[in-house]
């Protein structure tokens, strides 16, 4: 009887610390996933266009297509290459992040910079053809794209998480940050590329008439919706991608410029009250990183379509002809 009360007790102390450890898991995860909103809330603004032009009952599926991918993308290929770097170079992901920080600010000044070019500049073509060839090329494409933005998103979470802990530890903590990002960005797209359905079956279909007129307000107020949507993922994406950059450049080369931001937050926030001074600091710095996150990227536009993309295009050309 003795050996079997000390078995439960050995029991009952093991899964004691298999739940501390799923709370720990869950907990870092939380954090880590919280860094990466910068990536996350432009992927969530950039996969709806992925859907447009195709038939209704076609947009779901063409999510949940692109959804697999991008948990394929993130556990199949970027958490075992994001373990061995923590495993065996720690020292590669700060300028790793500063890497993936600069494309999104690149990305960013792109897009804000398309604001102010005419609609034929961006190039624009009908597409035709076969529609399943048409949203397989569609899905490619989405995957591809999803591909740089998971890494950055496994990455700034790898990071994210504390030092010093086994490897199956970051390994969960990862996997649940994939996941959980994952359902949360393509289950929101699947709601908005929706939402106009929705709003036009109430609209027909509701008894009751203010129902029938929230529908119609759905169908007017989305194409608005989907424009801030993108004006969103773009400031988040200048946001964290300077964020990214300063911290990493702070921690490396050269510390002036966040500190210079960090000692401006903290004098604002001095000439208010108490109980905001925390909020306008977080926003100040938020801000300044923004701006430096748009001035970066401005400055990486001609480097990258002038003299990278063209290297990229003939490195390319080359394999081709092959």
């Amino acid at each position: 009887m003795s050996g079997l009360l000390a078995l439960l007790d050995d029991v009952a102390g093991i899964a004691k610390i298999a739940a501390a450890s799923v709370d720990d898991v869950a907990g870092q995860a939380a954090k880590a996933g919280a860094k990466a909103a910068g990536a996350v809330i432009d992927d969530a603004a950039v996969t709806p266009k992925y859907v447009h032009g195709f038939a209704a009952a076609r947009e779901l599926p063409i999510v949940g297509k692109i959804a697999l991918g991008s948990i394929r993308n993130k556990l199949v290929f970027l958490l075992p290459l994001a373990l061995l770097l923590s495993a065996f170079a720690p020292w590669a992901i700060t300028p790793l992040l500063m890497l993936g920080g600069s494309y999104l600010c690149f990305e960013g000044a792109e897009k804000v910079l398309h604001l102010f070019r005419p609609a034929a500049a961006h190039g624009a073509t009908e597409e035709t053809g076969d529609p399943a060839h048409l949203e397989a090329a569609k899905v490619s494409g989405a995957v591809k794209t999803d591909f740089i933005l998971s890494a950055e998103i496994m990455t700034i979470a790898l990071a994210a998480l504390p030092a010093g802990q086994s490897v199956w530890m970051e390994a969960l903590a990862l996997a649940v940050v994939a996941l959980g990002i994952t359902a949360a960005v393509y289950g929101g797209v699947a709601l908005i590329v929706k939402m106009d359905d929705i709003g036009l079956w109430l609209a027909r279909n509701a008894r009751l008439a203010p129902t029938r007129a929230f529908g119609r307000g759905l169908v007017h107020v989305m194409p608005g919706f989907l424009s801030g949507l993108m004006a969103v993922g773009t400031a988040a994406m200048l946001w964290v991608g300077g964020s990214i950059v300063l911290h990493g450049a702070a921690e490396t080369v050269w510390a002036a410029p966040y500190e210079a931001i960090h000692h401006l937050a903290v004098v604002v926030a001095a000439g208010v009250g108490e109980s905001l001074a925390g909020t306008v600091e977080w926003l100040v710095t938020a801000a300044c990183d923004g701006i430096f996150g748009l001035a970066f990227g401005m400055a990486l536009v001609p480097l990258v379509t002038q003299a990278i993309n063209p290297v990229i295009a003939r490195i390319r050309g080359k394999g081709g002809a092959h």
